[in-house]
């Protein structure tokens, strides 16, 4: 028995941007490019292509930036996938934007300009924690399979959204595009906008004078090295009373077989005895119970080594319609 084994359109100007960067160290250019989708209230679709020497690039990180108000700021970052490309939608407040693209030390120019009519009811903004081993620069969480990092999460309300405010508004976070064998919790987990909620703060303020955070922590996990012995139970014994029965039962089948020769009924019986046999074999030694009775629980897989792109999404509601916004980072999982 151990043998047997079982196993929508209000967008200014829509333009693609293209720089070609030549890099010594390779001898051969790299080519960034980005693209606007169509505008959407204040949601802003990307898709980012990455050529090198005529061939994608499948690896890296690409930061998206955007020049606003005379401020430069990193709206968030994307893994780039088997085809060199990735897509993302960035939240953008009201004004005149200049989004590029960068990769490596290559940044796209020139930027496409895009003119938002509306403001986001809130923005979901991202910043390093101290816990955690989470580079600003370029958007990205490095951790090793079996470790926890956490990001602080910021949930910050325009002010011509919180004027309106008659009730507080919750924001329920979660995230997304996570591996297998990783896992994702917030605390705390819903947020709270008030009318009086700011939309900035000052270094050291009070979080009372503060937009509401909340600290998101991702959990990788390491392969487990030792199966977990089988349980002692009953259940688990050899029972004399069962081979009581099967022993016969295997001589029986035996004499069947050996006059199955001259009898033809008996060749019959025989047959459908291997069948009972075969059926009993199936339900037992490839049974999943029998299997853990006899074998204890399977060893569990690392997290799998990669990179991947982790959406953060705040959700509320106004009573009426849903409300959502997000953003990414790279999760790099090594």
């Amino acid at each position: 028995m151990r043998g047997i084994k079982c196993r929508d359109s209000r967008l200014v100007l829509v333009a693609g941007l293209v720089i070609a960067l030549a890099v010594p160290a390779l001898g051969v250019s790299i080519t960034t490019t980005l693209t606007a989708g169509t505008l959407s209230g204040c949601v802003q679709p990307l898709t980012v292509n990455v050529m090198s020497g005529g061939s994608p690039v499948t690896s890296g990180t690409v930061t998206i930036n955007d020049q606003f108000n005379g401020n430069a700021v990193q709206l968030a970052s994307v893994a780039l996938s088997s085809s060199g490309s990735a897509s993302l939608s960035v939240d953008l407040a009201a004004g005149i934007h200049s989004l590029t693209a960068s990769y490596l030390t290559s940044t796209s120019s020139p930027a496409i300009a895009v003119s938002v009519p509306t403001e986001c009811e809130f923005t979901i903004v991202l910043s390093p924690s101290s816990t955690a081993t989470y580079t600003l620069a370029s958007n990205t969480l490095t951790l090793t399979a079996g470790q926890a990092g956490s990001v602080a999460i910021a949930v910050v309300p325009s002010v011509e959204y919180t004027s309106t405010l008659t009730a507080p508004m919750f924001v329920t976070l979660s995230c997304s595009g996570l591996p297998d064998g990783a896992a994702c919790s917030s605390t705390p987990e819903n947020l709270e906008i008030l009318s009086t909620t700011p939309e900035s703060c000052l270094s050291g303020s009070p979080a009372s004078s503060c937009p509401p955070t909340s600290t998101m922590v991702i959990q990788t996990y390491a392969a487990s090295t030792a199966s977990a012995r089988p349980p002692t139970s009953p259940g688990n014994r050899s029972n004399p009373i069962a081979w009581a029965f099967l022993l016969p039962g295997a001589l029986s089948l035996g004499g069947l077989a050996f006059g199955a020769r001259r009898r033809a009924w008996l060749s019959r019986l025989s047959l459908v005895a291997l069948v009972g046999l075969v059926t009993l074999l199936g339900t037992t030694a490839c049974n999943p119970r029998y299997y853990y009775l006899n074998h204890g629980p399977p060893t569990n897989p690392a997290t799998p080594a990669g990179s991947y792109n982790v959406t953060v999404t705040g959700q509320s509601s106004n009573g009426v319609n849903a409300i959502t916004h997000s953003t990414t980072f790279v999760l790099v999982v090594n």
